[in-house]
């Protein structure tokens, strides 16, 4: 039975998760570890931090549906990749020991942490030949690889996705978003449909969560201009990296 204190934690969280992912990407850094910290296992709060911001995925493929439009036909061929990789993860994080995976996410979070920190430079692996054909294997093998990480952890899925994209299309940028987002989409909610029978799910979290990072995600598109996601993206990176600190403890 959790108390009010650790549903307003959860809560919190859940709107800081969603804001953050809308304005810079990386709220699984803030999320998760706070849901460890309110006691649940690790396990558990990974599959229900997935669960809860499904929603603020939601949010943002329809924000971002025109662009995705014009993608429709790539995005179909790669829906199986993603799918196909993502419940991979998904099995692979079921089946992996409560006490092993405690053992991993500080290196897990320390990875996605060095992601955001380098975020700057893979946003400039973006192919700039529009003339050049895409590269299917590369694409194909890479949303793979990076789906495969989506369902297993997630911080940092948007930043792998886009710079995979960058680097086998050349569309622009506002496409590549648009097609990361949609990935990101079908990713986490196959992940979370699939976690749903695990029994590993704390509800009483989802419930919560799923509300308030709606909520953070649609308050962030509308703060996106006004806040710097630079500012945003090194708070997090400090919040990801004390939490490791704290794992390693």
């Amino acid at each position: 039975m959790t108390t009010f204190g650790q549903e307003l934690g959860a809560g919190a969280a859940g709107l800081a998760a969603g804001l953050i992912n809308a304005v810079a990407g990386g709220g699984t850094l803030v999320s998760f570890p706070v849901l460890v910290a309110l006691g649940v296992p690790s396990v558990h709060a990974n599959i229900t931090n997935t669960v809860s911001l499904c929603p603020g995925y939601l949010g943002g493929v329809y924000a971002q549906r025109r662009d995705l439009a014009a993608n429709a036909d790539r995005l179909k061929s790669l829906l199986v990749v993603a799918a196909t990789g993502g419940l991979t993860g998904s099995v692979l994080l079921l089946f992996t020991p409560e006490r092993l995976f405690r053992h991993l996410v500080p290196y897990l979070i320390l990875g996605a942490c060095l992601l955001f920190a380098a975020q700057p430079g893979l946003k400039k692996m973006q192919r700039r030949d529009a003339a050049a054909p895409p590269n299917r294997l590369l694409l194909g093998v890479s949303v793979f690889a990076c789906a495969l990480y989506g369902g297993y952890f997630g911080a940092g899925l948007g930043i792998l996705l886009l710079a995979a994209l960058g680097l086998a299309l050349a569309d622009p940028l506002p496409r590549l978003n648009a097609l990361k987002q949609a990935l990101s989409l079908v990713i986490n909610l196959l992940a979370g449909c699939f976690f749903v029978f695990s029994g590993k799910v704390e509800w009483q979290y989802v419930a919560v969560m799923s509300v308030t990072s709606l909520v953070g995600g649609n308050l962030g598109g509308r703060l996106v201009g006004r806040l710097n996601p630079i500012v945003l993206r090194y708070v997090v990176i400090v919040f990801g990296v004390a939490a490791a600190v704290k794992f390693f403890v």
